[in-house]
């Protein structure tokens, strides 16, 4: 009797498609797909059943930008068709490098990308306190104009700059979980939830409304994660492990982590907001909910992560 392969969601993050400074052009976002996905197939290849859900943040920037140096002669692009076309432009360009490494190996696996739609709250406080920064830098004068001629919400960013400031609720259900946990279970390896997933909210009727909203990938991830039961959330960011007194000379990189001690890592604001904390936040959602494992790696050591060689395990 065939044993069930064990599944897991893999959560890339959008930077990973740009190895640097002057890589962002869609080859060379390609060509780091390539690289990324050479180490998933190794996973899949390893005996993995693998859904990839990934980042937008610099590809929803870049369309921003478009839009708005094209706004005197063509119409805006609104945030959750920004969504949805990073959604088709990374998951092509991912189940292309997937399907030509199955291919090169041998490997008689396929890959499909879901466009994905998440459901938030429409009265969730988040909508009332725009936090999330998007889009292009502006000086103080720029940001005036836009908040008083198109109602944007702007803040400073870190001291870099202003910028427009959305809303970042929280997902309540991926609305094409289904579709996806049953493309899984067919064998295929999925791309879904994209960005988070397009934010939609239900009108008096339950049909769904696209609204200017931003999600969290890791978050979003671990929701779907833990709805298909998956048994294992790997979230690849830039770092090999996760650590204490980051960046401080008494720095403490991590190999494990009960739930409990993630918890209170977060309490004490040991993780950096906007980079590691939603991630550890992510992880301890995933294993309230009756997830197992939770491994934080960088994209090049998944695979030395998944055997124990490496990676910050976050267990319940």
């Amino acid at each position: 009797m065939m044993m069930k392969k064990k599944l897991a969601v893999v959560a890339v993050g959008g930077n990973a498609l740009i190895s640097g400074k002057g890589k962002e052009a869609l080859p060379d976002q390609y060509a780091a797909a390539c690289t990324a996905m050479a180490r998933i197939a190794s996973i899949i290849q390893a005996g993995w059943d693998v859904i990839i859900t990934h980042g937008n943040g610099p590809q929803v920037g870049f369309i921003l930008r478009r839009s708005e140096l094209t706004e005197h002669e063509l119409f805006t692009i609104p945030l959750d068709h920004c969504g949805a076309n990073t959604q088709g432009s990374i998951g092509y360009m991912l189940q292309m490098a997937l399907i030509n490494e199955f291919r090169r190996r041998g490997m008689k696996n396929h890959a499909a990308t879901v466009v994905t739609e998440t459901l938030v709250d429409k009265n969730d406080p988040a909508f009332a306190n725009p936090s999330k920064p998007i889009g292009s830098f502006m000086d103080v004068r720029a940001a005036k104009v836009r908040r008083n001629k198109d109602g944007w919400t702007v803040g400073e960013d870190a001291g870099r700059g202003w910028r427009r400031l959305v809303p970042s609720p929280a997902p309540i259900r991926i609305v094409q979980q289904d579709v996806i946990q049953t493309l899984a279970n067919a064998g295929f390896t999925v791309i879904a939830v994209g960005g988070g997933g397009i934010p939609v909210v239900e009108d008096e009727h339950g049909g769904l409304i696209g609204v200017e909203a931003v999600i969290d990938k890791d978050r979003a991830s671990a929701l779907l994660a833990h709805s298909i039961r998956a048994d294992l959330l790997l979230i690849s960011t830039d770092v090999e492990k996760v650590a204490l007194d980051f960046k401080q000379p008494n720095v403490r990189w991590l190999d494990r982590l009960s739930v409990e001690e993630a918890g209170r890592y977060l309490a004490q604001g040991q993780f950096g907001k906007g980079s590691m904390e939603p991630k550890i936040e992510a992880a301890v959602d995933f294993l309230e909910h009756g997830g197992q494992h939770v491994i934080i790696t960088d994209t090049q050591n998944m695979l030395r992560a998944l055997i124990g060689l490496t990676g910050t395990h976050i267990v319940a």
